[in-house]
């Protein structure tokens, strides 16, 4: 998970004939480096050195010297020391040295020239167009339209189009893959590597748990039509950057183990499982990639005609019977209409609780079940299935890192687009959302610490068995991530001492001319 020496570097220097050791930042510039030798060797810390490796040679003196010397007994030899005897004169070659160092880092007066004659060409080119005030003011008004127009348009494209709802005839239109042992036995654990899959692959990989949970024999479906129905669940999940087919893969394939798991076909009735894998499938059908907050704010067509009350989820569960009810997506035709009833409020329960609006009543309402949990109770039941769903949806961070984190990046991604449309609709923004505040650490601690753990946990009080697979790896998630954090605070704490310097230095260097 990573840990606080890889980001420190150790070089050994033979300084007259004693070993000294020193420890440096992989972060560190060329230039502390060699004042840390300087102050190693007791010399002034400007002055000039070689560094020679053991046979003599030069050596550059750079972050990646261990890299590539990782044994090696180093000699540093002051090739000129600078001894100044007017103190004045010392001041002014330091001004000199920091001036030229900051020159070159930051090239203020390239920029300044640059920005100053971009201002220029957009002067003469608002000029040269004749653009008055008022057809500016126009320019901004029709954009505004344009934009609002765009955004009702995106809005509400999804709950008109029939299109995606109608089922394929072609079926079986992908190919059915032949799934070795390795990855039967790999799709039932929370390790799986959902990133490694193309859609027709994860088809198969869904189409195998319905099979291997005995769903499709038991409950007498075509396999036909779960095939219709599982390629227009693909269809009818937009292309976002978070809530797509493949978070949708991702959180079904999570249940799926955890079922496997915590031997939950023991402990629940088979329409029970079925209503679990059905929903963790439909949870985010026809996701539009921004969330509630942003729906209710803009007051867009799906908050509108559900009245403000979990828009999205409600949205998801409209178009999973919308697709139940083509006959020739309706893997439940075999049930009878009571049946079907119990399936259909099942189904719709689980969806709408994963609205985080709920999380605090969701998981306080299970707390206070679990120390008495009645297994026979349907309530209580019904209440950890909510959960179960909830902790399959938010499960990335369970995951082994390599796949955990491209998700944190895709759901920033989606985030941001979110932010940018609400600054540009003059809209709310969360914190949390922002591009020029958030970082992936401070995304990810309070998230781990406050809902995925607390929520983990109490799951285990009824199956101790999830603790070393999936809480062990968010507690190794949380350390991690508070370990990046240290570091990005020691960076800002670095640049903030360098605009510091800057404005000494500048304000020194104004008063040596006065």
């Amino acid at each position: 998970m990573g840990s606080a020496s890889s980001v420190y570097r150790v070089i050994y220097l033979d300084v007259d004939g004693r070993i000294q050791k020193v420890v440096f930042s992989r972060f560190c510039s060329p230039y502390d480096i060699k004042e840390l030798f300087c102050t190693a060797l007791g010399i002034p810390r400007n002055t000039t050195l070689s560094l020679l490796d053991s046979t003599g040679a030069m050596v550059s003196i750079d972050p990646t010297i261990v890299k590539w010397y990782e044994f090696e007994l180093f000699c540093v030899v002051p090739s000129y020391t600078f001894l100044p005897t007017d103190k004045e004169e010392l001041f002014q070659n330091v001004l000199t040295q920091v001036a030229e160092q900051f020159s070159r880092a930051f090239k203020i007066n390239e920029l300044e020239t640059e920005v100053t004659n971009r201002l220029v060409m957009l002067e003469k080119r608002v000029e040269l167009e004749g653009m008055k005030v008022e057809e500016i003011e126009k320019c901004h008004s029709d954009i505004k339209k344009l934009r609002e127009e765009m955004a009702s348009m995106n809005n509400s494209h999804f709950l008109d189009d029939k299109k995606k709802l109608t089922p394929r005839r072609d079926v079986p239109s992908y190919p059915k893959y032949h799934l070795s042992q390795e990855t039967v036995e790999a799709l039932r654990h929370p390790t799986f590597d959902v990133w490694q899959w193309e859609p027709n692959e994860m088809l198969s990989c869904l189409e195998h748990m319905y099979n291997d949970l005995d769903l499709v024999k038991g409950f007498n479906m075509n396999p036909i039509t779960l095939k219709r129905w599982l390629l227009c669940i693909h269809d009818n999940y937009q292309v976002n950057p978070f809530h797509n087919f493949r978070h949708c893969f991702c959180v079904t394939q999570m249940m799926y183990s955890m079922i496997c798991l915590c031997s939950l076909q023991e402990i629940f009735t088979q329409v029970d499982i079925l209503i679990l894998m059905t929903a963790a499938v439909c949870h985010d059908l026809q996701h539009p990639g921004y969330n509630n907050t942003y729906q209710i704010n803009a007051r867009t067509e799906l908050a509108v005609r559900y009245n403000d009350i979990s828009p999205l989820e409600n949205h998801h569960c409209a178009v999973a019977f919308q697709i139940f009810s083509q006959p020739d997506c309706n893997i439940f035709s075999t049930f009878d209409p009571e049946a079907f009833k119990q399936i259909r409020q099942g189904i719709n329960t689980l969806i709408l609780a994963t609205d985080m609006a709920r999380h605090g009543e969701i998981l306080d309402s299970f707390k206070h079940k679990v120390d008495s949990f009645d297994f026979s109770d349907e309530e209580h039941v019904t209440c950890l299935k909510m959960v179960l769903i909830k902790c399959c949806d938010i499960s990335n961070e369970v995951r082994p890192m390599e796949v955990a984190e491209p998700w944190v990046d895709c759901l920033l991604e989606e985030y941001f687009m979110q932010s940018d449309r609400e600054k540009a609709e003059s809209l709310p923004v969360a914190p949390f959302m922002d591009r020029e505040k958030v970082t992936k650490p401070t995304a990810q601690i309070g998230f781990i610490k406050f809902v995925l753990i607390p929520m983990f946990e109490t799951v285990m009080k009824l199956f101790p068995q999830i603790e070393e697979v999936m809480i062990q790896p968010l507690r190794e998630s949380r350390d991690r991530y508070e370990e990046l954090k240290q570091i990005d605070d020691a960076m800002n704490e670095v640049r903030h001492i360098c605009l510091c310097l800057i404005v000494f230095f500048e304000d020194t260097s104004a008063s040596c001319y006065v």
